[in-house]
């Protein structure tokens, strides 16, 4: 298969990949495959697929299911401003 790609792309995506421990292949081949797997989820909700590269973004932190954010965020901003 022969892709043609703007040589600007194609080396930021090197380089995206290496800092990735990946290969170009491979990151190209993830990114296809999440959007063959959106398009599956269309007819098929029962399931919901997260790519390797979301899953690889997650920081760990739980957060408790009760939250109230809207109230956090609230106390968030009296800190700040007053």
């Amino acid at each position: 298969m022969t892709l043609k790609l703007d040589k600007d792309v194609i080396d930021k995506a090197k380089e995206y990949a290496s800092t990735h421990k990946q290969s170009l292949s491979r990151l190209i081949e993830s990114y296809l495959q999440s959007l063959v797997i959106k398009e599956g989820s269309e007819t098929d909700n029962d399931e919901i697929k997260i790519s390797a590269f979301v899953k690889s973004l997650s920081t760990g932190v739980h957060f408790p299911a009760d939250l109230d954010t809207k109230k956090e965020y609230f106390g968030h901003l009296l800190e700040k401003y007053i």
